[in-house]
């Protein structure tokens, strides 16, 4: 019996977690991942590059794509915009008269697993191989030629809109040979951020030669042909380790992380990390359906990136040296995309990073005057609307995290809230009117309207909780202002001037975007913002009418063709876009107006028809995470519709058992019995073996272990879970 017993717990202990993960989901059309190496959130994301101008490139690979430019060590997951890419490297011969030394490449030499990739260069003969570290990328190059082995060293590359700008964001470069082993340096570009990136390049044999390749007249960024002595048959190995803050700083994270030699001991040491997050979720699935899981687990855990030097230093938003309160700095916050599944994601299986999430978010806010909007190498890039760290911040309150300090944190959500700021607040004509004009906002009035309303509700719970009663009814006030911006005669949120007319011409299948067609929408329309009211779904049923109007205006969103395209208005259901972010809560709102079964519905065909275990299986970018989050929710049965309540509103279970690992030692399992490709609805739910009747599930019930058990059927339960 005990070694019976003893069995299963040998065979958990030695599976991996990340045999599981297909790094190249994502990696095709508008999905803009990326294959390479990296860790949970670290600062290195080591990856190929096959392109690095236009929408595109956003992640510098497109997967179809069949040359390789080289490997670049920072890169964005997921995002609508480009940054990052910085320091390219490639093994190539080292013929100085050469214009491109980019490399075609075979498919079949391609491949990726967390923390590692390798593919064979046909132009050179090499086999790239990569890993990294929290601070560090580690290369391993074999040369089966090896006649003139050289590396280019571009530290002019970075991905950019345009070639204008590829050939001029770089705004200073500085490089010192250390000794013939080691170059460090500087590198001050632009693109989405003004940022500084300090470097250590090491290797592990001498360079006998380094030619310094011309530059066109905007470029400031070297170019270097550094060649080596070599056999064929031979590697040389790579070291690179950044920092925001210094060259010193690069060093010491170096030597922390990368004090020697051994690129197999970094690459198991990688996969290692990887499992050590992967298993705190076990799922039971199908192959694809498991590789899509964890998969998604993976792109989850690929930021907030950690900025902060091994000594806790960093570069901050006023570009001033600054420590990590506890040695640790996140940045990379897609606030926009991510408050609404990410980080409600984090606070159920990373709570272990949710504080330092915070905390730096607060820090950056003390430094810039408000809590970021979309956060990047510790600067503010102002991109998307309202500003959505007061959600997550609110939501860590709200679900009992405390390792922050509260008073600081609020005073960032109550200066966020209150004070206008550069480019995407106006708090004057916002209390003036009681939404943003359109004939005074010069884009997005009804989204940044209906944003900035669920922000509010967000800073009035933490007032609440907190026992500010006057900051509490001031911003639950505000709350409100949705109100203000519904049509009851079209029954849509609809632009309204500043003398309180609504504007006209009005098509509610008008797309909008400000970058490129402006518009009063933030990509998207009339049809797909109207149900941007999270907080109060019992109220926007009222305006409407009642559940039985509320239920045929939403099943209209899900039947009527939308015409007209945007590169962000993707995975479409009628007007609904899975491929973007408001859309996300939108199916879960039948649950909460009487109609569950919908929602079972259309959770089973965005499973079938929006997520896919093939390179362009995702409907639109993976923005940091908050696709494949949505994913992983939905996967287990519930959806975070309102985050900072701590509720999970019910939809349908998609794979048959879930076991959450979480870090205070409790497991919670769920179970999905009968589940089947003709089993999609839901009849009853179990909660610890009692019949369980609300809508939704509390954090705080999930947080402290137990067992949740659908009874799926074949046909939709007749009036539902009320």
């Amino acid at each position: 019996m005990i070694v019976a017993c003893a069995l299963p717990l040998a065979a958990f202990a030695q599976e991996s977690y990340t045999q599981y993960v297909n790094p190249f989901i994502g990696a095709a059309d508008n999905g803009h991942t990326f294959p390479g190496a990296c860790v949970p959130f670290g600062l290195i994301q080591t990856s190929p590059v096959t392109g690095a101008v236009g929408w595109n490139y956003c992640s510098e690979y497109i997967y179809k794509d069949s040359r390789i430019w080289g490997f670049t060590q920072t890169h964005l997951n997921g995002t609508g915009c480009m940054d990052l890419g910085d320091i390219l490297v490639m093994p190539v011969t080292a013929d100085k008269n050469r214009k491109d030394y980019r490399s075609s490449f075979r498919k079949e030499t391609e491949s990726a697993r967390p923390g590692y990739y390798t593919v064979m260069l046909d132009e050179p003969g090499v086999k790239a191989e990569l890993t990294a570290t929290t601070h560090a990328a580690y290369h391993r190059y074999t040369y089966q030629k090896a006649d003139s082995a050289a590396v280019l060293v571009d530290l002019q590359h970075g991905p950019a809109w345009n070639e204008k700008q590829y050939h001029s964001h770089v705004l200073a470069c500085e490089v010192n040979w250390e000794n013939d082993h080691t170059l460090s340096g500087h590198i001050r570009n632009k693109v989405w951020v003004t940022k500084d990136v300090y470097f250590v390049m090491t290797f592990n044999r001498p360079m006998k030669r380094m030619t310094n390749l011309p530059l066109q007249e905007t470029e400031r960024g070297n170019k270097m042909l550094l060649s080596f002595d070599m056999k064929p048959g031979e590697t040389l190995e790579m070291k690179v380790a950044l920092s925001s803050a210094s060259v010193e700083g690069a060093e010491r994270n170096m030597q922390a992380e990368l004090p020697g030699w051994g690129f197999d001991k970094v690459v198991d040491a990688a996969d290692k990390h990887w499992n050590s997050y992967l298993s705190r979720i076990d799922v039971e699935g199908t192959p694809d359906e498991k590789t899509n899981f964890y998969t998604a687990f993976y792109h989850t855990l690929i930021q907030p990136n950690n900025i902060a030097d091994v000594d806790g230093t960093y570069r901050n938003a006023k570009h001033e040296l600054a420590k990590g309160e506890g040695g640790e700095y996140y940045s990379t916050f897609s606030c926009w995309d991510t408050y609404r599944a990410a980080h409600p994601f984090y606070t159920l299986l990373v709570p272990d990073k949710v504080d330092a999430f915070v905390r730096s978010m607060v820090a950056q806010a003390e430094v810039q005057g408000f809590l970021p909007i979309w956060a990047l190498w510790g600067q503010e890039n102002y991109c998307m609307i309202g500003n959505h760290a007061v959600s997550i911040v609110a939501e860590a309150y709200h679900k009992g995290f405390r390792g922050f300090d509260a008073e600081r944190a609020f005073a960032a959500v109550k200066n966020t809230q209150t004070v206008s700021h550069k480019l995407k607040s106006n708090w004057e004509d916002y209390m003036k009117y009681g939404y943003l004009p359109a004939d005074k906002t010069p884009a997005e009035s009804v989204s940044s309207t209906l944003e900035s309303v669920y922000d509010d509700y967000a800073a009035a719970d933490m007032a609440r909780l907190m026992g500010k009663k006057e900051d509490a009814a001031y911003f639950a006030r505000r709350a409100d202002f949705y109100k203000n911006l519904f049509d009851p005669t079209t029954k849509f949120m609809r632009p309204r001037n500043s003398d309180g007319s609504w504007k006209t011409p009005f098509n509610p299948s008008d797309l909008a975007h400000a970058e490129s067609s402006g518009g009063d929408y933030t990509e998207g329309n009339a049809w797909q913002y109207t149900w941007h009211v999270q907080h109060d779904v019992k109220g926007l049923i009222r305006l409407m009418g009642g559940e039985k109007p509320f239920l045929a205006k939403l099943d209209s969103l899900f039947t009527i063709k939308l015409e007209g395209s945007l590169a962000d208005v993707t995975g479409l259901i009628g007007q609904y876009a899975h491929g973007n972010e408001p859309s996300h809560h939108i199916t879960y709102l039948y649950a909460l107006a009487g109609r569950p079964e919908r929602t079972q519905e259309l959770v089973r065909e965005i499973f079938d028809t929006q997520y896919l275990n093939k390179p362009d299986g995702l409907c639109g970018n993976d923005d940091c995470g908050q696709m494949s989050a949505w994913y992983m929710l939905s996967a287990m049965g519930f959806y975070p519709v309102d985050p900072v309540s701590a509720q999970y509103v019910f939809g349908a279970p998609q794979m048959p058992k879930f076991a959450l690992r979480m870090p205070n030692g409790k497991t919670f399992t769920i179970e999905a019995q009968g589940l089947s490709k003709e089993n999609k609805y839901v009849d009853k739910i179990y909660l610890n073996g009692k019949l369980y009747k609300k809508n939704y599930i509390d954090h705080s019930e999930i947080v402290k272990g137990g067992k949740l058990v659908y009874i799926m059927k074949a046909s939709p339960k007749a009036k539902g879970i009320k």
